[in-house]
């Protein structure tokens, strides 16, 4: 059977936008200007990459779309809250994020800070919401809060954004680059792919295998984020590019070199793949993104 991903992607990333829209639909209870600010980065385009990965996901293991869309909105505000933040002059000092000003170069500083707070608590408050679920899953809806919080947290993202920081400027070596970037992008993509199946309650086998993909496939998206840095323009990255090796960032490339970063790329994707091979043709969708995502040139 043919399977187009370039309309998977479109299909699903319309569907998100009007879930994310239904989300942010009511500001009547919060400040104006929080609440623009919040919109002006949720709402300034993007592939919804992770809530893709989470609907796909959710198609291999059974679980339906309503539940997985309360899921994959809530991994879109926690994704968001994270650039707004690592745009910040006190990070990654970015003017440009999608092609557009950053958020603290339109709203402030202040502002920036309190909406990815904002985006960030209102995650946790719309994936917890016992409502948006069958009553079959509910029994598992505290799991999935915790591994948010688990991969979004310390021993995940944020963990990592440190690591990443603190390593600035020092010698890079391929141990710390992989657990800075298992962390500080892999762990949320990872949560992307494996929520559906905790929510799902699938069996330990199948959710194995979905933490496998994601792992290989997260790691696989950070280093030709890396590689893109590196090699790619500014103006089809939508921000600066080179700006790894100017703030002397631990990247793969730093670490093992252009080709050899390349390479690896293609060892993950493959893994990834592999992994997914207990769902058979449902899993089609996820093995397509992986390879996506491997290929990608922004």
């Amino acid at each position: 059977m043919s399977f187009s991903l370039k309309s998977y992607l479109e299909q699903k990333r319309l569907l998100v936008d009007r879930a994310l829209h239904q989300v942010f639909k009511d500001g009547s209870d919060c400040p104006k200007s929080l609440w623009d600010s919040m919109k002006y980065s949720l709402f300034a385009g993007g592939k919804r990459l992770r809530p893709v990965l989470c609907l796909a996901s959710a198609e291999a293991v059974g679980l339906p779309q309503k539940e997985a869309l309360r899921i994959a909105c809530s991994l879109e505000l926690i994704h968001t809250y994270s650039l707004i933040h690592d745009d910040l002059p006190a990070l990654d000092n970015d003017d440009y994020r999608r092609g557009r000003k950053t958020n603290h170069k339109v709203f402030g500083e202040a502002m920036a800070i309190l909406a990815g707070d904002g985006l960030l608590t209102y995650a946790f408050e719309w994936v917890s919401n016992p409502v948006g679920y069958g009553g079959r899953f509910r029994k598992n809806l505290p799991q999935v809060v915790y591994e948010l919080g688990h991969y979004a947290g310390y021993p995940g993202m944020v963990g990592g954004q440190v690591d990443d920081v603190l390593a600035e400027r020092q010698k890079p070596t391929l141990p710390k680059v992989l657990s800075i970037h298992r962390r500080k992008t892999g762990a949320l993509l990872l949560s992307s792919v494996r929520l559906p199946a905790v929510l799902a309650g699938v069996p330990r086998p199948k959710l194995k295998a979905v933490t496998d993909f994601g792992w290989a496939a997260g790691l696989a998206f950070q280093v030709v984020d890396d590689i893109l840095n590196e090699t790619g323009d500014s103006k089809a990255l939508g921000k600066k590019a080179g700006s790894d090796r100017e703030r002397g960032k631990m990247t793969y490339p730093s670490a093992i070199g252009l080709e050899k970063s390349k390479r690896e790329v293609a060892r993950l994707t493959q893994k990834a793949v592999a992994a997914l091979r207990p769902f058979g043709a449902k899993a089609r969708p996820l093995a397509e993104l992986a390879n996506y995502m491997a290929g990608r040139t922004n």
